[in-house]
């Protein structure tokens, strides 16, 4: 009986390891085309409302999916405490093949039911007129009195709104939503109330040691990086998506350049878009750079180290430094790059540099995705995106429980072998009853 409680106990633990093995995320939500954008399966799909009495609630800590068409605006809905400052972020990508334009784009704000605007970001196309994943996000940070119109606590609507010129195509826009709540601060801690004034600018010293490492296809399958300088290819209309550690205190410079291509010297304007997001994706920098066929390259602005009081400054790309984590670059190449240079990939590299010594965070508890854990360092260094890490720890206790499993029967086993012995040397005696437990032989 004891044995069969041993199997019984084990068996449950690989076929839960199993069944999350077969459950893991795969490409099936990815979207049509050569650059395809590939959502998170774990997205809930919500219908944005034009009347916010119908607004539908988005949940925080999850990933939610949507769409919204040229001039449309919708609304959505969070329910908000009197202490947490919350976030919701839209990742707006249009359909690829279709046509955008300077100006075309989306505006996220969070509002009170009185609709005074607690806090909002927006996100366009700019100078770089080509179809690419974009994202922005809102925010309620709660002030220190706590007496703003927007510190209460209740219901808050999320409004997000499309802007598309005439020209644009008028086709909708998939929308990946993500509400995440920071965490409290320690007790007894201040809140911050002025943004760092100086900083250091000075780009560091690029990195060297060139190493091969592929990009993902979206926010989700973003590849982890460290500083370093890293080789990868880049498709015409493809967008590449990496995304690098940054703990409290430290800097993040990147540099992406492309290299040369023989089959043309044809100019075109904009046709690389860099492009960074921080760990609850709120924009922070983008850039562009023209292309003739000749190696080109583009850095991000100096931002300043991460530190919570940088979201008191008025420049969107220091406030944005507000927190630490995971950020993302995105890097875009124009797909009118194929009309002179063909349809194959041209050679991408990424210098990144991490600068400055980490620094202990400012919360209370689990920072979430608000810190950088050894995990986090441990994924940036092997190049694991979110679900290569959650397939690599599923399959390690898969390994684990087959190993416990084996144990058991090995055990088992040896252990009917020395009774049978033991009884042989007995006269008249017989092998324990039935023979090794059917479960433990061949």
């Amino acid at each position: 009986m004891k044995r069969q409680a041993s199997r019984g106990r084990v068996a449950p633990a690989v076929a839960a390891a199993m069944c999350a093995v077969a459950a893991l995320p795969g490409q099936a939500h990815a979207a049509a085309g050569p650059g395809a954008y590939v959502f998170d399966p774990a997205a809930r799909t919500v219908r944005g409302a034009e009347s916010n009495s119908e607004a539908q609630e988005l949940t925080a800590g999850s990933v939610h999916r949507s769409s919204i068409k040229p001039g449309e605006k919708l609304y959505y809905r969070v329910d908000l405490d009197d202490r947490t400052d919350a976030y919701v972020s839209a990742v707006a990508v249009p359909k690829a093949g279709g046509q955008v334009a300077y100006g075309d784009g989306i505006t996220v704000s969070m509002r009170n039911l009185d609709d005074t605007r607690c806090g909002s970001g927006d996100a366009s196309f700019e100078s770089a007129e080509f179809p690419r994943p974009i994202a922005a996000y809102a925010y309620r940070t709660v002030e220190k009195d706590g007496t703003a119109p927007c510190d209460a606590a209740g219901t808050y609507n999320v409004l997000i709104e499309r802007e598309s010129k005439p020209t644009s195509s008028p086709a909708a826009w998939d929308l990946e939503l993500r509400f995440v709540t920071e965490p409290a601060l320690k007790s007894g801690q201040a809140r911050p109330t002025e943004a760092p004034e100086n900083w250091p600018s000075a780009s560091p010293t690029p990195p060297t040691g060139q190493q091969k490492r592929s990009g993902g296809s979206s926010y989700y399958e973003a590849t982890g990086l460290e500083t370093g300088e890293w080789a990868d290819t880049v498709a015409p209309g493809q967008t590449r998506f990496y995304r690098v550690p940054v703990d409290w205190g430290q800097q993040i410079f990147a540099t992406a350049a492309l290299s040369n291509d023989n089959k043309s010297t044809e100019y075109l304007g904009n046709a690389l878009a860099v492009a960074l997001d921080n760990p609850a994706l709120g924009h922070v920098d983008d850039a562009t750079a023209s292309y003739s066929g000749k190696p080109v390259s583009v850095a991000l602005s100096p931002l300043p180290p991460v530190a919570y009081e940088n979201r008191y400054d008025s420049a969107s790309t220091i406030s944005a430094m507000r927190f630490a984590g995971w950020y993302y670059v995105s890097v875009t190449l124009d797909p009118a790059v194929a009309d002179h240079y063909g349809d194959d990939p041209i050679g991408l590299t990424l210098r990144i540099s991490v600068r400055g010594e980490a620094r202990s965070g400012p919360y209370a508890g689990d920072a979430g995705i608000f810190g950088v854990t050894g995990d986090d360092r441990d994924m940036a260094r092997s190049g694991q995106s979110a679900p290569q890490a959650a397939k690599s720890g599923t399959m390690t206790m898969v390994a684990a429980a087959g190993i416990g499993a084996g144990s058991v029967l090995v055990l088992g086993l040896g252990a009917w072998t020395l009774l049978a012995r033991r009884r042989a040397t007995a006269p008249g005696a017989t092998p324990p009853y039935g023979g090794p437990p059917q479960a433990w032989g061949g």
